[in-house]
């Protein structure tokens, strides 16, 4: 069944067939072909893809009865969390295998393109900048999927020739908080931002002077508790409590930082960089020949 207002989007382009301005007709129809992907986009980049402006969508989003485009986006949001199915919220059950792959694949692309969005370029430096002159960071994290990402920082932060570590353990985490001090980062990653382990570790590095950097959602209490702010919102996900969307988004985020990090460490990190590569690709193990496993082999 159609959700409302998608259903309003069509009966307005059905009734208004000839009548309806050029740029406002393409706006409604790119929001009706792919909703997840204008719910998680700006209106820039909407207005963009449309070859219109703003002021265009906001024209649009008034015909349907929405006092402005907060107000839309809220709308869609809500609708759009209880369409789909149990299994996801762009799948439905009776959708065939090819429909299963397009959905699940636009779902992914939608939440890395809704990524660019929502990063604050400020945050982002600030965070890079302490990252670099940090004598020490932390990498803490909550849950199976922020256990990767706290991993994967920590190894990017290590060939870069940073000191780094990785915390899963929630008691590991309060020893590493009480040996932070000031100069040191301590870097939360929790999508829900509400683990009361996480946030007593938070409260312990901050008294001991170090700088906390929370990837997160905006106004969780990590957030409220950091110094900087990587704030990132997702759309639910039906099936786990911390869907694939949010691991995608995390990941692209931890790229870019990646990337302002090396920027700042200059040639250096290249040329580490580069040492690395040469070393894993020349005394890396490759399986095909290692001899436990070619042991029968003449």
């Amino acid at each position: 069944m159609t959700t409302p207002v998608l259903k309003q989007i069509a009966d307005l382009l059905a009734d208004s067939s000839g009548t309806m301005a050029a740029a406002r007709r393409e706006t409604l129809q790119i929001v009706l072909n792919d909703p997840e992907r204008a719910l998680n986009e700006s209106f820039e980049a909407l207005a963009e893809r449309a070859n219109t402006s703003v002021p265009t969508i906001m024209r649009a989003v008034r015909e349907l009865g929405f006092a402005g485009l907060r107000e839309f986006k809220l709308a869609l949001a809500q609708e759009l969390a209880v369409s789909g199915s149990p299994l996801h919220r762009r799948v439905q059950l009776h959708d065939d295998t090819a429909q299963v792959v397009s959905k699940v694949i636009k779902s992914a692309a939608a939440a890395v393109n809704g990524v660019q969005a929502q990063l604050s370029p400020q945050a982002l430096e600030a965070a890079a900048d302490a990252f670099v002159a940090a004598q020490r960071v932390d990498c803490w994290c909550v849950g199976a999927t922020s256990s990767f990402m706290a991993a994967d920082m920590q190894a990017r932060l290590f060939r870069m020739g940073l000191v780094a570590n990785a915390y899963l353990d929630q008691h590991l985490q309060l020893v590493s908080a009480a040996t932070l001090q000031a100069g040191s980062v301590a870097f939360a990653i929790s999508h829900v931002g509400g683990m009361p382990s996480l946030l007593e570790a938070v409260e312990v590095a901050r008294g001991q002077g170090a700088t906390v950097i929370a990837l997160t959602q905006a106004g969780t209490p990590l957030a409220k508790l950091a110094d900087i702010v990587i704030a990132i919102q997702v759309p639910d996900d039906p099936v786990m409590h911390v869907g694939t969307e949010a691991y995608l988004a995390h990941l692209t985020v931890l790229e870019v930082l990646t990337v302002l990090i090396a920027q700042r460490l200059g040639d250096s990190v290249v040329q580490r960089l580069a040492g690395v590569r040469k070393v894993l690709s020349t005394h890396g193990l490759d399986t095909r020949h290692h001899p436990l496993l070619n042991w029968g082999e003449s």
